[in-house]
């Protein structure tokens, strides 16, 4: 199932970096901003033509909004209010009677069962939505089908609800959409299906952004399609969290009723070394043991405290990832060790959260003159990622088939100083060198691109994913291919001039 959304809209920081169109990236001739707000950009005069029944009123509010900013930080809306924005102004030109309004007010509303926490912050996005309509009387707010202040809470609570996050092909947030039809969709943590928005070579642009709904497994006739509201490789209790605070509601799927006795997002190795697992230990209940030669956790203190610490430097590595890389890189360096020694397996919590940040801040500060040591590094953290992925999610999730294809394409990049024969060392080595690592890259690449055809569509060829891991595998075929020829070439100049010597 593949849908436009009714109306999506690009994250501040991504606004001069993908058209506010179609939601492409920008090419090598740039985008195109758009010159009385100078806020959004666009690939062409095509998508911009194509863009303004949107941005007609749009690029005015925008305008206001940044003229009574008092500081550059704050002079663009967040995406909230722009996709609220958007939103009621297409309402209003579509007509409020129109099936695209229809479909808007008839996804659900929790407003009666809001949470006292919430209170604030749909109170606040109302007064600013209201700012940036630039209305200040409660009749002004009519045309757009709001009667009263509860029909304004009423949209919040549809929007909060029901919103999607706009994803570039490689599952990069990006934005906000809405798309009606796919909020129908229930969620599971344990999910039969993914959005996915895959960009497939050949779509026209006005297609796109395409919000793909695809089935992960076979789902028979009459079972329900559910997908995952929030990211399922955290543990219960945070998955709990963030479902009940942002949509109200308690999971009680089979993962959440029935989990495993050792969740994997949740474990340590067996502190004897028995290659089994333990749960990690709670301040409620301390007693530990490994499922498969039962020794028990002594140190839990030490396994809490870790714990506690890694999740206090997740947070704050995230919060600075774009402010302060270098800041945030030193962190996860310093952490994940921690974590290591504590015992949490390569799919615990906060350990693969560290893991998958670590790797983005290592390739985001790639230097122009790599070294063997800074490349193996990445792929060495990309390999920890793709195997803590492995344990917890389905063969052709989306989240797992985008990691092993950029293993792979890690894997593919030419060697600064490949180890010889002489470096070689009788201790099998990751990643590999030479010949072997192309060896590695090229099947870590077919075996991706096997499963992007299930996680972003067959009919799509896994997308533009799909199309960038296929073309790395051919070349990399192609590249194997004049090794093995040139090997070969030799044995036979080798045997011809042994025989030569014996004549």
């Amino acid at each position: 199932m593949a849908v436009v959304p009714h109306v999506s809209v690009l994250s501040s920081q991504y606004l001069d970096q993908y058209c506010s169109a179609c939601a492409a990236p920008s090419s090598e001739s740039g985008l195109k901003r758009c010159p009385k707000c100078k806020t959004v950009y666009y690939c062409n005069q095509v998508c911009q033509n194509r863009d303004w029944m949107w941005h007609k009123h749009e690029c005015s509010a925008l305008q206001t909004w940044a003229a009574a900013a008092p500081s550059q930080e704050v002079s663009v809306p967040g995406d909230a209010i722009r996709c609220l924005g958007r939103t009621l102004w297409a309402s209003q030109k579509e007509g409020l009677d129109s099936s695209w309004a229809r479909e808007i007010r008839m996804m659900q509303s929790n407003r009666s069962a809001i949470p006292p926490s919430s209170f604030e912050s749909h109170a606040q996005l109302a007064h600013f939505v209201v700012r940036y309509l630039g209305v200040s009387t409660p009749a002004e707010l009519e045309p757009y089908g709001l009667g009263s202040a509860g029909d304004l809470v009423d949209l919040i609570s549809r929007f909060t609800t029901n919103t999607f996050t706009l994803m570039s092909f490689t599952l990069t947030p990006i934005g906000i959409c809405i798309a009606p039809t796919v909020a129908f969709a229930n969620h599971s943590c344990d999910p039969n299906a993914a959005i996915v928005f895959p960009r497939t070579p050949g779509t026209p642009a006005g297609k796109e952004p395409s919000l793909n709904l695809i089935a992960l497994r076979e789902i028979p006739p009459g079972k329900e399609v559910r997908i995952a509201y929030v990211d399922t490789t955290l543990p219960k209790g945070l998955r709990q969290n963030e479902l009940q605070e942002t949509y109200n509601f308690t999971c009680r799927c089979k993962l959440c009723n029935k989990p495993p006795p050792v969740d994997l997002r949740e474990a340590l190795w067996c502190p004897k070394k028995c290659g089994g697992t333990c749960p990690i230990p709670t301040e409620e209940d301390s007693l530990s043991r490994c499922q498969k030669c039962k020794a028990v956790v002594a140190d839990v203190d030490a396994v809490l405290d870790a714990v506690r610490v890694g999740q206090e430097a997740l947070d704050k590595a995230t919060s600075l990832q774009f402010k302060d890389s270098a800041k945030s890189r030193q962190l996860t360096t310093n952490i994940i060790p921690i974590l290591i020694s504590a015992g949490l397996t390569p799919s615990s919590h906060p350990l693969l959260a560290m893991t998958h940040l670590h790797q983005e801040l290592l390739i985001a500060s790639l230097p122009s003159s790599l070294t063997q040591d800074i490349l193996n590094d990445v792929i060495r953290t990309a390999a920890k990622y793709c195997a803590g992925l492995q344990g917890l999610l389905p063969k052709g999730h989306p989240v797992r088939v985008v990691a092993l294809g950029e293993l792979g394409k890690l894997l593919a990049v030419d060697e600064p100083a490949p180890r010889t024969d002489a470096t070689q060392t009788a201790v099998a080595q990751f990643p590999p060198s030479g010949p072997p690592r192309l060896k590695l890259a090229y099947d870590t690449l077919v075996r991706a691109h096997e499963e992007l055809l299930i996680g972003f569509g067959n009919e799509n060829g896994g997308g533009q994913v799909g199309a960038d891991v296929r073309d790395a595998a051919v070349r990399l075929e192609q590249e194997l291919g004049i090794w093995t020829a040139g090997i070969r070439d030799t044995l036979k100049d080798t045997m011809a001039a042994g025989r030569a010597k014996w004549q």
